[in-house]
């Protein structure tokens, strides 16, 4: 398939991209992974260890978070494309910074062209103030926003359920929310 194609040349281009100094640090550089038919995106703010050294995002303790919400709701990886706003590990864990940010974009807008989903999905804080301008996540989570012809959904990053057991509950039930979105445009679409 042409989408197929298409995504794979983005996905070799992340792997040997060197536009930021990210990419002096990485190990693996993360290109988004999964159903290029998806009808959720999942995007979060950039690969962990366990994803930087194995070249796949969302496959560390967020990432199991992020898999348990899914099943929860009848979904599984390969039914989603998850991704996110930049494509390499910054070094100590920190939180991308501009630069990156508007070097990676160009990927990250390539691959929900590409896909077209009814819904993406904005994992915690960074992905929510890239992509929306948003600021205060704990306000916000659990809503859906309409821009540019997109609709997002804004919750928390998986890995705040690892720090804070609370926010596990929160996250299951925004995912729970996010599906009821999905099967409701999806009947839409059908009538």
């Amino acid at each position: 398939m042409k989408e197929t194609l298409l995504l794979e040349i983005i996905q070799e281009k992340v792997k040997t991209c060197e536009k930021c100094d990210l990419c002096i640090t990485r190990k693996n550089a993360v290109p988004g992974k999964g159903n290029q038919n998806a009808d959720i995106v999942f995007i979060g703010e950039a690969p962990g260890k366990n994803e930087d050294l194995h070249g796949e995002p969302f496959i560390g303790t967020a990432g199991k978070k992020l898999d348990d919400a899914l099943e929860n709701v009848g979904l599984t990886r390969n039914s989603v494309y998850i991704t996110n706003i930049v494509k390499c590990r910054p070094p100590k864990n920190r939180i991308p910074n501009d630069v990156e940010k508007i070097m990676c974009s160009n990927y990250l807008e390539g691959e929900l062209a590409i896909i077209n989903p009814k819904i993406i999905c904005l994992l915690g804080s960074t992905s929510y103030y890239s992509i929306l301008g948003g600021k205060e996540i704990s306000k916000n989570h659990g809503k859906f926003v309409s821009k540019d012809n997109r609709m997002y959904f804004v919750t928390f990053h998986p890995a705040a359920a690892i720090y804070n057991q609370k926010l596990g509950k929160v996250f299951k039930n925004d995912i729970r929310k996010l599906m009821k979105e999905l099967q409701k445009l999806k009947t839409k679409s059908a009538d």
